[in-house]
């Protein structure tokens, strides 16, 4: 099946995408989810985007023009729809962006750990950087040219 991608622009789509699931991510120590943090992320400059499986949200997904690169980053997807390729849809929907926003290259932004998004990066061609962000400097760089 293939995600629909809808940018979030008014308070509810905010609380729908927060409250898609909420529990799979209120310890994330890279990322505090929380509805007041989601809107500062957008304050930021960055637009999140909610990735639809039919009616359900399955994954948020967030991006950022910066000096003509585009910033990514996405949560987990919903463990009910994990193993489905809906990943790769993701990344092919930020590269697809990228293109639209005439943008040089995709960097995409993960925690150390997820080594799952690892293979992913790889598998479309995003090269690691040694570039570690974030209060304890769990998030890494991939970068990807276009």
């Amino acid at each position: 099946m293939e995600l629909k991608f809808v940018k979030a622009s008014k308070e509810q789509d905010f609380k729908n995408i927060f409250d898609y699931n909420i529990d799979a991510f209120s310890d994330s120590p890279d990322f505090k989810w929380t509805l007041d943090e989601i809107k500062h992320e957008v304050k930021e400059g960055w637009q999140l985007f909610a990735a639809y499986l039919n009616s359900e949200i399955i994954a948020a997904c967030f991006l950022r023009v910066d000096n003509k690169k585009l910033l990514t980053k996405n949560t987990a997807i919903k463990m009910t729809s994990q193993g489905s390729g809906y990943s790769h849809q993701i990344k092919e929907f930020f590269e697809e962006q990228a293109k639209e926003l005439k943008t040089a290259q995709v960097i995409h932004y993960c925690r150390i750990d997820n080594f799952r998004m690892y293979s992913l990066n790889e598998s479309h061609g995003y090269k690691k950087t040694d570039r570690k962000l974030g209060e304890r400097g769990l998030i890494v760089e991939w970068v990807k040219s276009i």
